[in-house]
């Protein structure tokens, strides 16, 4: 039999789309997990980065964390935290909200430290505040490159999230390891291919929104300014691992 064709017939099954299994709730879980995910990685990395962006206080530190949290199993992380906090929803958010903070935080620290540093200065010798430098002068000069990191662990978590299903839990990584227990190879290939088409779909939405709040004028190719922090950034995962680090 054709795998593939067994996969689209299986996606394209109504019976798969309805029900409290079905495609549709799952779909629905997925974003549920990845926005919770995304919500208390932001809380924690969001202020860091802006504050290290700013003050330039703490990069090596910054860096180091950075590094040390991409060498991180995401499957052996959620385990672990399954195993010291027990079953249950938040130990393998809290294990997927390490793994998304480096990202975040490279991404606000890079986008704060691109603004040219004479629009800083400038804006510093006008007399406005350390606090009006950064939300009016730094924030909005550097949103180019901080959407940029953001989009970057917005597909990152959709990919990821997938193994709270391990545990187990909902969402579209379900298809995944239902698929593998019962040795269901086109609903494991249209679960994949759901994971897939969500991430492509919420970056596309990200990306129109991005060209909508940003100024014309905000080019990270046109500003002149300092070049991001390339080794905090490169800090970052590039993307999922299931079984060991980011390759």
């Amino acid at each position: 039999m054709n795998p593939f064709a067994d996969t689209f017939a299986w996606l394209a099954s109504p019976a798969n789309w309805g029900g409290s299994g079905g495609i549709a709730v799952r779909l629905l879980e997925h974003l549920q997990y990845s926005a919770l995910v995304l919500a208390i990685a932001a809380a924690i990395a969001m202020p860091l980065g802006l504050y290290i962006g700013h003050t330039g206080r703490g990069r090596v530190a910054a860096v180091a964390v950075a590094g040390a949290l991409r060498a991180l199993p995401t499957l052996g992380l959620l385990v672990l935290f399954a195993l010291l906090a027990g079953s249950g929803l938040m130990p393998p958010v809290w294990a997927l909200v390490i793994l998304t903070v480096p990202p975040l935080l490279a991404g606000s620290y890079a986008g704060i430290s691109s603004v040219d540093p004479a629009v800083v200065d400038g804006a510093r010798a006008m007399g406005m505040t350390e606090l009006q430098i950064l939300f009016r002068v730094e924030l909005p000069n550097g949103l180019p490159v901080l959407a940029g990191g953001v989009r970057t662990a917005v597909l990152q978590v959709i990919a990821t999230v997938s193994v709270v299903a391990y545990l187990p839990l909902g969402g579209l990584g379900r298809y995944l390891f239902d698929g593998l227990v019962l040795q269901d190879f086109p609903r494991m290939l249209g679960g994949s291919l759901l994971i897939a088409a969500l991430a492509i779909a919420v970056d596309l939405i990200l990306a129109a929104g991005q060209r909508m709040i940003l100024s014309p004028g905000l080019s990270t190719d046109s500003r002149g300014g300092r070049r991001p922090a390339e080794d905090l950034a490169a800090a970052a995962p590039a993307g999922p691992d299931l079984q060991g680090g980011t390759p």
